[in-house]
């Protein structure tokens, strides 16, 4: 029996610190963390006033009241007694150079972040980035590399992600600032222009190597020309 029930150990573990529940609770989702990891997602969602599920990323509002869920409390003990184990572990531990998941609250190490969202400003590991890949509503939202300046990417004059290059001026802005103060210039989407200085980088490289080659083998035929 406890080899079947380990199999199934991660039905029985919070995805927020990947542990077995403890004081399990239920949200209105029908999704369960441990009562003090939810807390500490919720503490960090305060300020705006909105409070989502983890997985499914669905929000509410006001913030619900939270209760222990007794019966799944009790299978989880039961369970243990049986031989659970926790899930096993992810080892792929956020460094001091890395990107960290900020929905990794629970852990005493949180894992390397491998996508950040430009809609949500908040880094994911392999396990929380999956409803952004399922979830309808999230599969809209932009994904870029782990970034530890999500805040860069947002206008600080309208709040809204710089998704546009002001060749004008040269510099990144949001869509409203075509509408502002940067109306009537010429404007390209950022990654075309990304895409476009990558091109020409790599151009520039090109030539000077092969200005390098020319020149070492203009040296090498002038030396030989002065050895004969």
């Amino acid at each position: 029996v406890a080899e079947n029930v380990n199999m199934d150990s991660s039905k029985y573990s919070c995805s927020i610190c990947l542990d077995l529940l403890k004081d399990p609770v239920t949200i209105p989702c029908g999704h369960s963390y441990c009562m003090n990891c939810i807390k500490d997602f919720w503490d960090a969602e305060d300020q705006r006033g909105i409070y989502s599920c983890p997985q499914c990323r669905k929000e509410f509002k006001p913030r619900p009241e939270l209760v222990k869920n007794v019966m799944l409390s009790e299978l989880v003990e039961d369970l243990k007694k049986t031989g659970l184990q926790a899930a096993p572990a992810d080892h792929c531990y956020a460094g001091p150079e890395d990107v960290a998941c900020d929905v990794c609250t629970g852990r005493k190490m949180k894992r390397k972040a491998i996508k950040s969202c430009l809609v949500c400003l908040v880094s994911y590991c392999e396990n929380h980035v999956q409803p952004h890949y399922e979830v309808p509503t999230l599969q809209k939202h932009q994904l870029g590399d782990p970034s530890k300046k999500l805040q860069d990417n947002i206008c600080p004059h309208h709040e809204e992600v710089m998704k546009i290059f002001c060749r004008t001026d040269q510099q990144c802005i949001c869509y409203l600032c075509t509408m502002d103060e940067h109306k009537g210039h010429e404007t390209v989407p950022a990654a075309a222009e990304r895409a476009e200085k990558q091109k020409k980088l790599q151009e520039s490289r090109q030539q000077i190597h092969q200005r390098i080659q020319d020149q070492e083998k203009d040296y090498a035929g002038a030396f030989r020309r002065k050895l004969s």
